[in-house]
C-alpha cells in the first residue's frame, strides 16, 4: 500500500523514463512534488525501494530501475510494462576480470569501462557499459571485482590523476583513511576523492588546492570502490 506522495513520485519517475529514457533529477522530483528539500525525496525513494517498486543501481548516478507498478497504474494504460534500465547503468553483479582471448600468458585482463567519474566539481557518472579496457593482472592484486572509469576534472591532479586518465577501481564498501575512493554522496552524485573518517563525519579531500574538502555526515557517503591503478594515454 503506497502513500499518495509515494504513488505520485513513482508515477512521475515512470513518465519521465518513458518520455526521456532517463529518470528525473532529485531537484526535478522535489519541484514536481512541491517539497521543500531533497531529503523528503530521499525518504520517498527509500520507501519505494523497500517496497520493491524501484531499485537503485550501484555506481551510476540517477540510475533508477522501475521493478513494478501498482495495479491502479497498470490498469490506467500501462499493461505490458517492462522494467527499463537507464542506458549505461552498471550491472548489479559486476563481471570479474576475464583474460583476453589468446592473451592469458601475458597476464592481461579485460575490464568494463563503466563511464566517467568526477574529479572536480561533482557531476554525474555517465556510463555506456559498452567499452572495455585491457589492464595487467598484476594491477588487480588478489582478486575481487574490478571496473574502470574515465576521470573528468582536475581536483586529484596533485595525486597524479589527470583529466582524461582511466582509473582502475576494486569494488569495496569501506575504506581506510587516506585511500582514494569512488564515493557516492547522498545516493545521487559520484566523485573520486581521498577518504577520511572521524567522529561520525566523512571528509572527501581533493588533491588540488583550488578545491575545498567536503565534510559530510557518515550516513550520506557510500564508498563504491578503491583506486588500485591508473591508465594514461598520450
Amino acid at each position: 500500500m503506497l502513500t499518495r506522495k509515494q504513488l505520485e513520485l513513482l508515477g512521475f519517475i515512470h513518465k519521465r523514463i518513458q518520455r526521456d529514457g532517463v529518470p528525473p533529477s532529485f531537484d526535478e522530483m522535489k519541484e514536481a512534488l512541491d517539497l521543500r528539500s531533497k531529503s523528503g525525496i530521499h525518504r520517498l525513494i527509500t520507501a519505494l525501494e523497500e517496497r520493491g517498486f524501484i531499485r537503485r543501481l550501484a555506481h551510476r548516478a540517477r540510475a533508477i530501475e522501475i521493478v513494478k507498478l501498482p495495479e491502479t497504474m497498470e490498469s490506467g494504460g500501462h499493461a505490458g510494462f517492462e522494467p527499463k534500465v537507464i542506458k549505461g547503468s552498471r550491472p548489479e553483479t559486476p563481471p570479474a576480470a576475464v583474460p583476453l582471448e589468446g592473451a592469458s600468458t601475458l597476464g592481461i585482463s579485460d575490464l568494463p569501462l563503466l563511464g566517467r567519474i568526477a574529479a572536480g566539481v561533482p557531476i554525474e557518472a555517465i556510463t555506456d557499459g559498452a567499452q572495455h579496457v585491457s589492464v595487467p593482472q598484476t594491477m588487480l592484486g588478489h582478486g575481487g571485482h574490478h571496473y574502470a572509469l574515465e576521470v573528468k576534472g582536475d581536483s586529484m591532479i596533485d595525486a597524479g590523476i589527470n583529466n582524461g586518465d582511466v582509473v582502475v577501481i576494486r569494488e569495496a564498501s569501506d575504506a581506510q583513511n587516506g585511500e582514494i575512493v569512488v564515493a557516492q554522496v547522498e545516493g545521487y552524485e559520484a566523485t573520486l576523492k581521498r577518504f577520511r573518517k572521524t567522529n561520525g563525519m566523512i571528509a572527501l579531500e581533493a588533491a588540488n588546492p583550488n578545491y575545498e574538502t567536503r565534510i559530510l555526515p557518515e550516513g550520506s557517503v557510500k564508498v563504491q570502490g578503491k583506486l588500485v591503478g591508473l591508465i594514461r594515454t598520450y
